[in-house]
């Protein structure tokens, strides 16, 4: 079983909020995520909430920002959120960019070198944390959900459609939806899975959706003020491949909002509320 290390943990709302580090064989070192057991996993285990953060982020940022604790509290709800890609890994050209590499792993599992030996954050969140949750946590595996912002609202989106049976529903504030399309995916996606645009199309949610949907609506919040959303997101051409492919799809766009955690806070209960009716929660 792998080792878990206990960085903090303190009392929030009547559950703990908890900070790990573990040794991951995904990602060959060490990786860290946040985890919010809510009080009624003293008594039962719970459903779980895998909440992905985007460029930059930490398992820190949506756990201090995005406000969710509260009502995962009243809902009986586990949160889980994982660092965005492996850190301190040597490799040169891994930092500096906030583009690309440390901070932006963009939930795929690479397949060149040298970046194939360490982000592999695809099979990190599909397989080995909740694994790692499973064994460590009262958790109900056969209720997971998952959720993301911005890069991380990409990852919840593909990994949902790429594995539909492990997720009862899938919601996502501001994706990269098209990053085949878009400058972010199109600088990042090469460089970890080659040449062929075909290896990028497996980890694109529009081109995902038109060969296999996800069971249940999915849910999107879009701010129309975001300073990224002509150029990196293009939620349109999500509502279009859904459209044409008969998904469910609920599309919300709000004026004024940005792309900040501002927004996320905004509408996080919205979501986790998504989560729990999927969930068979209250």
């Amino acid at each position: 079983m792998n080792m878990l290390e206990t960085i903090s943990e303190q009392r929030l709302h009547g559950g703990i909020q908890g900070f790990y580090r573990h040794t991951s064989e995904a990602c060959s070192g060490p990786m860290r995520f946040a985890v919010y057991q809510p009080p009624q996993a003293t008594q039962q285990p719970c459903p779980v909430l895998y909440f992905l953060a985007g460029l930059t982020c930490t398992e820190e940022t949506a756990t201090v920002k995005a406000g969710a604790q509260r009502l995962a509290a009243e809902l009986g709800l586990v949160l889980v959120m994982p660092d965005t890609s492996p850190r301190g890994t040597g490799i040169d050209g891994a930092t500096g960019d906030w583009e690309f590499g440390e901070g932006a792993g963009f939930y795929v599992d690479a397949c060149m070198a040298p970046w194939s030996s360490r982000f592999r954050m695809h099979s990190y969140v599909v397989d080995e944390l909740p694994a790692l949750i499973a064994a460590h946590f009262p958790v109900d595996v056969s209720r997971s959900s998952i959720c993301g912002h911005s890069m991380g609202g990409h990852g919840a989106l593909t990994i949902a459609l790429k594995h539909p049976s492990r997720y009862r529903s899938v919601s996502a504030f501001a994706p990269i939806v098209a990053p085949t399309e878009v400058p972010w995916g199109r600088k990042a996606l090469p460089r970890y899975l080659g040449t062929d645009p075909v290896a990028w199309a497996d980890y694109d949610a529009c081109a995902l959706v038109r060969q296999q949907m996800f069971p249940g609506t999915i849910l999107i919040d879009q701010g129309n003020a975001d300073q990224f959303l002509e150029t990196q997101l293009r939620p349109e051409l999500f509502g279009r491949a859904c459209a044409e492919a008969g998904q469910a799809l609920l599309l919300r766009r709000h004026a004024g909002y940005d792309h900040s955690y501002w927004f996320v806070t905004s509408f996080i209960d919205d979501h986790l509320r998504h989560h729990a009716a999927a969930l068979a929660l209250r």
